[in-house]
């Protein structure tokens, strides 16, 4: 430690401070029910943490340890680090009261630290490149490279699968986050890399060289960490919480937002519009770039619905009659006063404001993003036919705000048992879940892909001089 000389009553007086601060820093945080605040520890990662393009906190473990803060009456104090073990150290240190970061059940035990209730199971997927022959069983796996990553909860897994198959080897990573054993996995340094699905599942629309070849027998249970000496308090508050939001619905509408949608694509759906974007959007851009700037929606979401409808296709047609990019129906080109189904502009702006039109229709309690994906779903299958779809989820038990009971029930729309509650009759409400989950598929895409278009910066751009649609 250094030697810190201090002269007269300033220096004994900086001493004292320094002394008290270091004193700080070691002392365990006051219990929550105490002080009010709940300090959480998380990692970045799409299922635990990290800032969403609106510039705010989200992800699945994010936002369930909200609903619990506000459950209690508690504000919250986040701290992120960029691994597990980063994690682990405040907890022993007791300068958090809960750690975040799809932490296995297992891992959590290893390390002697009190596991929290199981939120959900994870598949552990073994991934491969599509390009190669697919390994279909661990005996295949045998002389292969192999990857994981330490902490993970994996190596135990293998280790047990190891008595069997004796060949069986792998690379064990440290200090490697989910993107990059996939990035590596992708640029061949490996055959196959361990991961779970929480971690893959999220992210395999920007990795479509890559599939799951098979999981292994066990799925892992992920937890919140807590500390050995945190109260009871809080540990039964927890548990509480926890059975309260799998009762009531909670955590699987925050697992719908975040997951919900995320396996509809296989690798040739996104290799397909990663293909066409280049050649067919860059034309077609500032059309849907003004739309965001008419409704407010913003244009990668109309983009998507474009590619979902035509895959950018302004002469596009269909058997039933629907035309053009955004596959207006006459009727629907009729009410948005769109005269020409097969321009691409007058298509885009027309389907643009159709959308806005069913989100306004929609009751002003249905938060944002359930809003947008139920009017999707109108999109495609009618404003009636959602409204059926929205009774049979509530006589179900569910929510008709709630995308997730909502998505749930539209293929009964399509079973005469449910024809009591429907007013407006048979439809292919399995049609409109598929449309709507491919959407946000290919929104996540362009979102990832394409900037984000603010129209006060562009005003007075080159759009100004374009006609209105009709």
């Amino acid at each position: 430690m250094p030697i810190i000389k201090t002269t007269g009553w300033i220096g004994r007086l900086a001493a004292l401070a320094l002394t008290l601060a270091l004193a700080a820093c070691g002392r365990p945080i006051t219990p929550p029910e105490t002080s009010g605040e709940l300090q959480v520890g998380v990692r970045n990662s799409p299922a635990t943490y990290y800032i969403a393009r609106n510039g705010e906190a989200a992800g699945f473990e994010h936002d369930l340890i909200q609903a619990y803060g506000q459950s209690q009456n508690w504000t919250l104090a986040w701290t992120t680090k960029p691994r597990p073990e980063a994690l682990f150290d405040l907890l022993d240190n007791r300068q958090i009261h809960l750690a975040a970061a799809t932490l296995p059940q297992a891992v959590v035990k290893d390390r002697h630290l009190i596991a929290g209730p199981v939120l959900f199971e994870t598949p552990v997927h073994i991934v491969y490149r599509a390009s190669e022959q697919a390994p279909r069983s661990i005996a295949a796996l045998s002389g292969k490279k192999l990857a994981l990553i330490i902490g993970s909860g994996h190596t135990p897994m293998l280790m047990r699968l190891k008595r069997k198959y004796p060949k069986l080897s792998w690379s064990a990573l440290d200090n490697v986050w989910p993107d990059e054993l996939l990035a590596q996995l992708q640029a061949g340094k490996y055959d196959a890399v361990v991961i779970n699905g929480m971690d893959f599942d999220p992210v395999r629309t920007f990795y479509p060289e890559l599939a799951v070849a098979f999981d292994l027998p066990d799925p892992q249970k992920i937890v919140w960490a807590l500390p050995k000496q945190s109260s009871l308090i809080l540990r039964n508050s927890l548990a509480r919480f926890i059975e309260q939001a799998r009762r009531d619905g909670t955590i699987k509408r925050i697992y719908e937002r975040y997951f919900g949608h995320v396996k509809r694509l296989d690798s040739s759906d996104i290799l397909g519009i990663m293909q066409r974007r280049p050649q067919r959007l860059p034309d077609l851009r500032r059309y849907f770039q003004e739309a965001q700037t008419l409704t407010g929606i913003d244009w990668r979401l109309l983009a998507a619905i474009g590619y979902q409808e035509s895959q950018w296709d302004p002469s596009a047609t269909s058997p039933t009659g629907v035309r053009g990019l955004m596959m207006l129906t006459a009727e629907t080109a009729d009410r948005m006063k769109i005269g020409n189904r097969l321009n691409a502009r007058q298509s885009i702006l027309g389907g643009a404001r159709y959308l806005a039109l069913l989100k306004d229709a929609l009751p002003a309690r249905i938060p944002e993003p359930d809003r947008t994906w139920l009017a999707l779903a109108a999109y495609n299958q009618g404003q009636g036919h959602l409204e059926d779809a929205r009774r049979i989820a509530q006589a179900r038990g569910g929510s008709p705000d709630s995308w997730a009971d909502v998505k749930a029930a539209l293929p009964y729309l399509g079973r005469g048992d449910f024809a009591k509650v429907m007013k407006y009759g048979y439809a292919r409400g399995a049609e409109a879940l598929l449309f709507t989950e491919n959407i946000r598929n290919y929104y996540d895409i362009l979102v990832r892909l394409e900037p984000e278009y603010n129209p006060l910066i562009n005003l007075g751009n080159s759009e100004a001089g374009l006609p209105t649609p009709g």
